[in-house]
């Protein structure tokens, strides 16, 4: 998991995430998307197939890249954790204020 988030942490990575979320594209449609080197994204998708958040494959001589529904899964339902806890904390948190506010009413 630790990899996946590092992965995640650059937003040009996110971006190729987003582009290739339920359909593949190559490399170098990719990259015609970002304002960096041919070979910088080439290392952003090396970073996310590494993480195993992307699927490559040659047709040819084209790599072909796209997004691992399974993986991407997997993070969707790590980082919801948190965010199902962020938002069990504030609903308390607004509670107790609101107790607060009518117990002062009183």
């Amino acid at each position: 998991m630790e990899v996946a988030l590092r992965a995640i942490a650059d937003p040009n990575r996110r971006e190729i995430l987003r582009l290739v979320r339920g359909r593949e594209l190559p490399a170098g449609e990719i990259a015609a998307h970002f304002a960096v080197t041919r070979p910088a994204v080439s290392q952003h998708l090396q970073v996310l197939v590494t993480a195993g958040l992307l699927d490559m494959w040659r047709l040819g001589t084209q790599r072909l890249y796209s997004a691992r529904k399974e993986k991407l899964e997997e993070l969707r339902q790590f980082l919801s954790e948190f965010w199902d806890e962020s938002l069990s904390r504030l609903a308390a948190a607004a509670e107790a204020e609101e107790r607060s506010k009518t117990h002062d009413a009183s």
